[in-house]
C-alpha cells in the first residue's frame, strides 16, 4: 500500500507539472516580449540667466542668386563672454518664401551657432529679404537681423574702351586695340569712337582713318558662337561752353553719325549724363528716339560716372534711360571704397553687364587686377570693365601699357582660371 500511494502521488505530480506548461503546446500563445524602455528626454538647451547679446558675422557676401547657399554664423554672447555650449538660437527668413535655414533653431559651439542659407529656386531677381537671428535669457532677448539680395546668374565680363585716339600710322592705338581683340577672341570689347568730340553737325565730314580701324576692330574673327566686338559713338550732352545741349541738337549728332559710319556702329555712349532726377525726361526722350531707329537695333551707354537715382536704371512707364550704365569713372585708390549698399539696391535687378566702371591711375598690372576683382564680386555686379595706368587729365589718349594683360585677366576670370602673372 505504501507504494501504490508514492506512484499515486507521482502522478498527480506530472499531471500538475504538465498543466502548468511543463510540456509543448503548438497551439499556445508566446508570452509578449518586455517593452523597451523609454529614450531618455534630451535635456533642454540651457536657458542663460545673464544678459544675452547676438549678433551675425557678416557674409562676405550678401548678393546671391536664385538656388544658391551660403553659410549663417552667429556670435552669442552672455555677459560679455562666449556663450555656453548649447545655447539655442532661432533663426527666421522674411519674407519664408524667399529662403530656408536649415536647422532653424542651431545650438552653440564655442559661442558660435552655424546653419545653412538656401535661396528659393523661383525667387525673382532684386528680390530682397532678411534673416534674423534671435537668443534668449532668464534676463533679456537679443536679435540681429541681416540682409540679403537676389541678382540674375552674372554673364561673363566684357571689356568697355573708351577709344578716344587718332587712327592714323601704324602705331595708332587702334592697332593695338584690334590686335589684342586677334589674341583674346572670347573677350567681348565695345570700343567707345569718339572721331569729333561728341558733337556732329551736317557740315562734319567723315574721318577716314577711324572709319577704317573702327571696321578693322568689328571684324575680328570671333570662336562661334561668341559675341562680336561692337563699337559706339560718343554723344556729348553737354558742352564746356554753353551747357547742356538740347535734346535736337543730341538726336541730330546720333543722326550723323548713322550718316557718315553706316554699318560699323552698334550704339551710342552718351557722356554727361546726369545723377539726379533733374535730367532724366531728357535722357528718356534720347533714349526713346535712339530705339527708334532701324528697328531698335542700337544700344545706348549712359556715363554718369557714379549711382544714378533709380529711375535711370529701372524702366519708369515702361520708358528706359540706357541699357547699360557707367556707375563708376575715377581713380582706382578711390574705387576701392566704392560700394552700392545700402543706397543703391536697384543694382542688382539688372545684368551685371548693365553695368560699366571706367577706372584710371592704377599705376601697375597687380592694380589693374584688384580693380577687376572687385568689379567681379557679386555685390559690385558689374560687368563691363576697364582700368588703365594713365591718369587725370587725359586718362583714355591711349591704351594702358597692361593692355594685353588686362584681356588675359578678363578671359581668365570667365574661364575661371588662374590669372596671369604681372
Amino acid at each position: 500500500m505504501h507504494n501504490k500511494h508514492r506512484i499515486a502521488t507521482l502522478l498527480a505530480l506530472t499531471a500538475a507539472l504538465a498543466g502548468c506548461g511543463g510540456g509543448t503546446d503548438k497551439n499556445s500563445t508566446p508570452a509578449p516580449a518586455p517593452a523597451p524602455a523609454p529614450a531618455p528626454t534630451p535635456a533642454p538647451a540651457p536657458v542663460p540667466s545673464a544678459p544675452i547679446g547676438v549678433n551675425f558675422v557678416l557674409p562676405s557676401n550678401n548678393v546671391l542668386e536664385a538656388s544658391a547657399s551660403d553659410g549663417l554664423v552667429v556670435n552669442v554672447a552672455v555677459n560679455g563672454s562666449p556663450a555656453p555650449n548649447g545655447t539655442s538660437v532661432t533663426l527666421e527668413v522674411n519674407p519664408a518664401a524667399a529662403a530656408t535655414v536649415a536647422p532653424v533653431a542651431p545650438t552653440t559651439v564655442g559661442g558660435v551657432a552655424r546653419a545653412t542659407l538656401s535661396v528659393g529656386s523661383s525667387l525673382p531677381t532684386s528680390a530682397t529679404f532678411q534673416v534674423k537671428a534671435s537668443a534668449v535669457s532668464q534676463s533679456n532677448t537679443a536679435t540681429d537681423t541681416v540682409t540679403y539680395y537676389v541678382r540674375p546668374t552674372p554673364k561673363d565680363l566684357q571689356v568697355l574702351v573708351p577709344a578716344y585716339f587718332s587712327g592714323t600710322g601704324t602705331s595708332s592705338p587702334w592697332n593695338t586695340l584690334t590686335a589684342g581683340a586677334t589674341s583674346y577672341p572670347k573677350v567681348q570689347i565695345t570700343a567707345i569712337a569718339n572721331p569729333h568730340s561728341g558733337i556732329l553737325t551736317p557740315n562734319t565730314e567723315v574721318n577716314a582713318d577711324v572709319l577704317t580701324a573702327m571696321t578693322a576692330f568689328r571684324a575680328v574673327t570671333k570662336p562661334a558662337g561668341d559675341p562680336s566686338n561692337r563699337v559706339v559713338g560718343y554723344v556729348a550732352t553737354a558742352s564746356g561752353s554753353s551747357g547742356a545741349l538740347s535734346v535736337t541738337d543730341v538726336k541730330a549728332t546720333i543722326d550723323n553719325y548713322i550718316r557718315l559710319y553706316p554699318g560699323v556702329l552698334d550704339g551710342f555712349f552718351l557722356d554727361g549724363m546726369s545723377a539726379d532726377s533733374t535730367r532724366l525726361a531728357y535722357f528718356q526722350d534720347i533714349y526713346t528716339y535712339v530705339k527708334s531707329l532701324d528697328g531698335g537695333k542700337y544700344s545706348v551707354i549712359g556715363n554718369p560716372g557714379t549711382y544714378p537715382a533709380a529711375a535711370y536704371a529701372i524702366a519708369n512707364s515702361g520708358t528706359g534711360v540706357a541699357d547699360v550704365l557707367v556707375t563708376y569713372a575715377g581713380n582706382a585708390a578711390a574705387y576701392q571704397a566704392i560700394d552700392p549698399q545700402p543706397a543703391n539696391p536697384w543694382v542688382y535687378a539688372k545684368d551685371n553687364t548693365a553695368q560699366a566702371m571706367l577706372v584710371h591711375t592704377a599705376s601697375t598690372c597687380t592694380d589693374m587686377q584688384t580693380a577687376l576683382a572687385k568689379a567681379n564680386t557679386p555685390r559690385m555686379n558689374t560687368g563691363m570693365v576697364y582700368v588703365t595706368n594713365l591718369t587725370i587729365g587725359t586718362p583714355w589718349s591711349a591704351l594702358p601699357t597692361y593692355w594685353l594683360q588686362l584681356l588675359g585677366t578678363v578671359d581668365a576670370i570667365n574661364q575661371r582660371r588662374t590669372l596671369p602673372s604681372c
